[in-house]
């Protein structure tokens, strides 16, 4: 029952659901609007934020650019808190991760929910040094919040329905289903 509320209370606390009101990027809210998405996209490395949905309303409210520009922002800044949180609250647990993978499913995972933050959090707990962390987690997130604002300047911009939806809920799952098979194939290789 709660997995169901945590979705449905902010909007019952904002009073609509996202419609035309929100679509705007000429009115005076449109800064707003890209801090509200960029601090909700932040708190993704603790709370459960659909990344994929909110960085297409992004790029629908605020154009591609804009939109691009506070999805990439708002997801780096998750990435940072995780890090921090692993180094900070799990660092004396140390595990040997090598770097080079680490670095690779860090930029690889962004689509994928719960990896992607459980990936940071691991690299802040084993020390993965900071820069190539930034970098990798900061070129994953580019490409993701491209696409994703993308999407949502180009198929959302007169409403919230159609297409401009199925791309955001569709690559997290499709980057699962790449990740899941990856995984077996590397296990079919190890068992050998």
């Amino acid at each position: 029952m709660l997995a169901v509320l945590i979705p449905v209370v902010p909007f019952v606390l904002l009073g609509e659901l996202p419609g035309e009101r929100w679509l705007s990027a000429a009115d005076d809210n449109a800064l707003q609007f890209a801090l509200t998405g960029a601090g909700l996209l932040a708190a993704d490395a603790l709370l459960p934020v659909p990344s994929s949905i909110l960085g297409t309303l992004l790029g629908a409210r605020l154009g591609f650019l804009a939109g691009a520009l506070a999805a990439w922002l708002g997801m780096l800044a998750g990435n940072l808190l995780a890090y921090a949180g692993g180094r900070l609250l799990l660092g004396r647990l140390r595990t040997p991760l090598p770097e080079t993978p680490t670095l690779t499913v860090l930029f690889l995972s962004r689509p994928v929910p719960v990896l992607a933050e459980a990936a940071a959090i691991a690299a802040g707990a084993e020390r993965v040094a900071f820069w190539p962390f930034v970098s990798a987690c900061a070129a994953g997130n580019a490409i993701y919040a491209l696409v994703l604002a993308g999407n949502g300047a180009a198929l959302l911009p007169g409403a919230l329905a159609g297409p401009g939806l199925l791309v955001p809920m569709a690559v997290p799952a499709v980057a699962w289903w790449l990740w899941r098979r990856r995984m077996r194939t590397v296990k079919v290789a190890t068992s050998d």
